[in-house]
């Protein structure tokens, strides 16, 4: 049977659907196959992309689908008269299948496709979304094993700020990728081994004797770690002990594994407490320290060795990577085992590689480290897949970051020139939060404020950090993240208690509306399309690590809730009843979506503020 026709051109040979998916497509993923069939249709090359992107200006569509010009250069035609074809094709399309999706197609320019979707459509899609626990964010089709290294902090020291971007970009990642449900591995790589650990060894044994109590000499680890120092600089008989303990350590002696046993369980406990107080997901079980590996170092490099790549330069075992050599062509050296014996990050990083692949079956590895550990890294990558530990399949990702700074534009430090811990800056945070939240609101009882405080204390340190360009240094200042104006976390958690508020005053709950939801005035329908895009918002961020997306997405979404607030009343006298509830529904996907893209976060939300 012969397809039939409209305006010349042959209909598709079968008709596509997308009613049989879990969730639907996202709005552009959906407008992508539209026209990729519609240019298919006109003998348009299949290799060439719709290039669909949001509207950018009022008037000039929704959306946008600007292939026309370079697919009219591949094939020698004239743009706009092939966007007219395309144009022709996905109308016809469109009334074979019944599809209101679209409401308006238009030409512009040289032959961009402005498209305008139907508000009734949109309405119905909004009503999914919001009678849907996952906001009609889809699933993905093939889950991924991720490993995400992040956090990773020193057990000789106390967490300080230093450890705050890798610890909560790192966990916004984990939370997002697991989400969209991939498979995701938490690893803690924190530093619990080394030639320091000998000296911190000898200190607690020393400090045992007189205090008879890990806890009690553990007490400050900064504290500690500066005593362990200071001994072993000015006493040399504690020297050579605590030398002599690094040996015994590392050849496994049953009192010194005892001794820094208890050295790392008090150490972890510091941590432990601070991701409690951070909302972060690591747990115990997720560290992976350095001491993991100990027992592959050795065959790391005879394997290395035996390959021809590891070669003795001065008494140690080098790596000389002609892949990354200077602009003199000097290949770059990577040391994997120094003159006496002793391993170095770059063996313990190749053990972890070997482990996370072989067997966590990792398909995806994501590392939260600074920027100043981009050469690391990279000669790392390069010789794992070099020695064949890790083939092509695996991807292999240094996820760098920029630095906290201080308002002088140096790393933030305390005002006498210390290192800040983390701890006491999120105690800061909390209580400078507190007096904000009892000025705004001096009627909240005692424990609302406590909670109020803690939530949007520990989200206002979070967001400040999450909401820049993770390539970025920025500047730390208290006054900008506590603002409740602005790209910050207070301002979406108030948006958050604003429709907490309306509900409450309406005396409804969002589960008993059910009604057609009505998109009828321009600030409905930007609001709508806005909150259609979660889905792809996510899938950026899944795919670039850029949790400043999602941030810069939750704040358009308050943004433009609180222009369709103002220009379309709700709770207001003589406004009929099903455009009330119509507003009600919009303004719980609001929320929702809110407290989704904040939970990803890993920032809290309250009923009050």
């Amino acid at each position: 049977m012969a397809s039939p026709t409209l305006g010349g051109y042959n209909s598709p040979p079968s008709v596509f659907s997308y009613s049989d998916r879990i969730y639907p497509m996202n709005i552009r993923e959906l407008l992508n196959q539209k026209v990729l069939h519609a240019m298919k249709v006109v003998g348009v090359p299949s290799e060439l992309p719709a290039l669909i992107a949001p509207g950018k200006k009022a008037g000039f569509g929704d959306y946008q689908a600007n292939c026309a010009m370079g697919a009219a250069k591949a094939m020698g035609t004239n743009p706009r008269d092939l966007a007219a074809k395309i144009v022709q094709a996905m109308k016809a399309t469109a009334v074979l299948e019944k599809d209101e999706t679209i409401e308006e197609l238009e030409i512009a320019g040289p032959g961009f496709i402005n498209i305008d979707l139907n508000p009734e459509w949109l309405g119905a899609q909004i009503a999914k979304a919001q009678s849907d626990a996952r906001l009609q964010v889809e699933q993905v089709a093939a889950p991924q094993n991720v490993v995400i290294d992040y956090s990773g902090p020193n057990l000789a020291k106390e967490m300080h700020v230093g450890h705050l971007r890798s610890t909560i970009i790192g966990d916004s990642l984990a939370r997002l990728l697991e989400f969209q449900g991939h498979n995701v591995i938490r690893q803690n790589h924190v530093g619990d081994w080394g030639t320091q650990f000998g000296m911190l060894i000898a200190e607690l044994e020393e400090q045992l004797g007189a205090k008879g109590d890990e806890a009690m000499a553990l007490k400050d680890l900064e504290v500690f770690y500066q005593q362990a120092k200071k001994h072993f600089d000015d006493d040399e008989a504690f020297a050579n002990k605590a030398r002599e303990y690094v040996v015994r350590l590392q050849s496994g002696d049953a009192q010194m594994l005892k001794l820094w046993e208890q050295f790392k369980t008090i150490s972890l406990h510091h941590s432990t407490e601070i991701y409690q107080q951070l909302n972060v997901t690591l747990k115990d079980t997720d560290v992976r320290g350095e001491s993991f590996y100990n027992n592959d170092l050795a065959p790391v490099v005879k394997e290395l060795q035996d390959q021809g790549l590891a070669v003795e330069s001065d008494g140690a075992q080098v790596v000389f990577l002609q892949e990354l050599a200077d602009k003199e062509g000097n290949p770059s050296p990577m040391i994997i085992q120094k003159q006496g014996g002793g391993f170095l990050y770059a063996t313990t990083d190749l053990a972890a590689l070997r482990y996370r692949v072989n067997t966590l079956k990792a398909n995806r590895i994501m590392y939260f480290i600074d920027a100043r550990q981009s050469l690391h890294m990279q000669q790392v990558f390069t010789l794992s897949r070099k020695a064949k530990f890790v083939d092509e399949s695996v991807s292999l990702e240094h996820l760098a970051f920029g630095t906290m700074m201080g308002s002088d534009g140096k790393p933030f430090k305390t005002r006498t020139g210390g290192t800040v811990k983390l701890a006491e800056l999120l105690t800061e945070a909390v209580e400078r939060a507190g007096a904000l939240v009892s000025e705004k609101n001096p009627d909240l009882s005692a424990d609302e404020i406590a909670e109020i405080s803690r939530k949007v204390g520990i989200g206002s340190v979070k967001y400040a950090d999450l909401c820049k360009t993770r390539t970025n240094d920025y500047i730390f200042s208290w006054e900008s993240m506590l603002s409740f104006e602005g790209n910050t976390a207070p301002y979406l958690q108030y948006a958050f208690t604003r429709v907490q508020s309306i509900f409450r005053k309406a005396g409804v709950t969002p589960e008993s509306l059910t009604n057609a939801i009505i998109i009828g005035t321009e600030q409905e329908k930007t609001l709508a399309i806005k909150l259609l895009q979660f889905s792809e918002v996510l899938d950026q961020v899944a795919r670039e690590a850029m949790p400043h997306l999602l941030c810069t997405y939750l704040y358009e979404i308050a943004s433009l809730y609180m222009t369709f607030y103002e220009a379309c009343p709700i709770l207001k006298d003589g406004i009929a009843p099903d455009v009330r509830d119509s507003r009600l529904r919009l303004c719980h996907l609001v929320a929702k979506t809110i407290e989704q893209g904040l939970e990803l976060l890993g920032i809290e939300v309250m009923e009050k503020m």
